[in-house]
């Protein structure tokens, strides 16, 4: 089968989890299922860029640029259905929440998130109709939708009533490296993680605010270590550390490497996840892995994810992400259970397990075999 991978929205760094999604699709689709050929539709951007290794791997370079998204949506529309004819491919896979209207194949599209309809304050003013234009387009012409978690595939079902599509869900997953990360008698360091990008959803504001008034009624040293992009929010997370007088104990990483992101897992003590919205949130399922000591925010999909192996708390409440964060800090007890039990469950969030429920949509779609039933289920 001729696979057609549209990685157009990748921008190197620049788009957080959807990013560590495609690579590791990338990585792992031709390993599970050599016997297909992938044609990977790329960006300016991305023509330099190290993506998975295989003989089964050919990208196809456009020399649009991604970081103008007209550009690169007007490419999508008008030029993708024509690469798609002259590759002769059985099934177009878009990982990035848009695909083209006509194609000419059947395509299949991933849903993160429906966070443009659930929280739309979220968005700035002049990108909300893009989103709700493209992401109802592509929600409409796709022959299959993928969903990261049963949290989005409901959202969909909701906000687009109308589409009739099957979809399949698809968990994301933690690399191999986080589940080998952690050794027994490991000294971790005086610092609680956070990983996310600073976007107005993951509540970082909140999370400053009460670990400091945490630290300054225990009297702690500990450290707080926010990792991940600077978004739409950086600039008022700063302010709130500024304001609570924070800027010698709560450190923001800004873009880091794997290499540095894995040492920053690994020498933590524990790990919190306050956000209000999510599709699915990749660094909670990181962190079970690792055998950190989690507390996550009391929401879906966190809440199915994580199970009895983290500590939840309500994310609008600050004495409540104190007190979570005071748990998981001092209660040797609980977090010796914590870190036995995150990586059991996390057991089944594999990037292998992704990509073959991935590969087994985009069979059914293309009609190569049978669509089976699957644990992983269709709504």
């Amino acid at each position: 089968m001729r696979i057609g991978i549209n990685a157009l929205y990748l921008l190197p760094g620049g788009v957080g989890g959807t990013e560590t999604y495609l690579r590791e699709l990338l990585e792992w689709m031709p390993r599970i299922a050599p016997e297909h050929e992938y044609f990977v539709i790329v960006n300016r951007e991305c023509e330099g860029a190290a993506l998975a290794a295989s003989p089964q791997l050919h990208l196809v370079r456009t020399g649009v640029p991604a970081a103008s998204r007209p550009s690169r949506l007007l490419y999508e529309q008008v030029l993708v259905p024509a690469q798609a004819r002259a590759l002769r491919l059985d099934v177009l896979f878009n990982p990035g929440f848009t695909a083209p209207a006509l194609c000419g194949c059947p395509c299949v599209t991933t849903f993160h998130d429906l966070q443009h309809k659930r929280h739309p304050e979220y968005f700035r003013f002049f990108d909300l109709p893009a989103w709700n234009f493209f992401l109802g387009l592509s929600a409409r012409r796709s022959q299959r939708i993928l969903a990261v978690s049963q949290a989005t595939a409901t959202d969909f079902r909701h906000f687009y009533p109308g589409v009739k599509s099957p979809i399949d869900i698809t968990p994301l997953g933690a690399r191999d490296a986080f589940f080998a990360l952690r050794s027994p008698g490991h000294t971790p360091d005086d610092y609680l993680l956070c990983v996310s990008t600073l976007h107005p959803h993951k509540n970082h504001v909140r999370l400053v605010r009460a670990f400091a008034k945490w630290r300054q009624e225990s009297g702690s040293a500990t450290r707080l270590v926010l990792a991940g992009m600077r978004g739409f929010a950086a600039k008022a997370v700063e302010r709130s550390i500024a304001e609570c007088q924070a800027a010698s104990f709560v450190t923001i990483t800004g873009w880091i490497s794997d290499e540095e992101l894995l040492a920053l897992y690994r020498d933590a003590r524990g790990f919190i996840f306050p956000s209000l919205f999510e599709g699915f949130g990749i660094p909670v399922v990181e962190a079970l892995a690792c055998g950190l000591p989690c507390a996550v925010s009391a929401i879906e999909p966190m809440q199915s994810h994580a199970g009895d192996a983290a500590l939840s708390f309500n994310p609008l409440d600050e004495d409540a992400i104190a007190n979570a964060i005071h748990r998981i800090l001092t209660d040797a007890g609980l977090r010796a259970k914590l870190a036995e039990a995150g990586p059991r469950r996390a057991e089944v969030f594999r990037w292998k397990r992704t990509a073959q429920l991935t590969l087994d949509s985009l069979i059914a779609a293309a009609g190569s075999s049978p669509a089976t039933p699957h644990p992983r289920g269709t709504s």
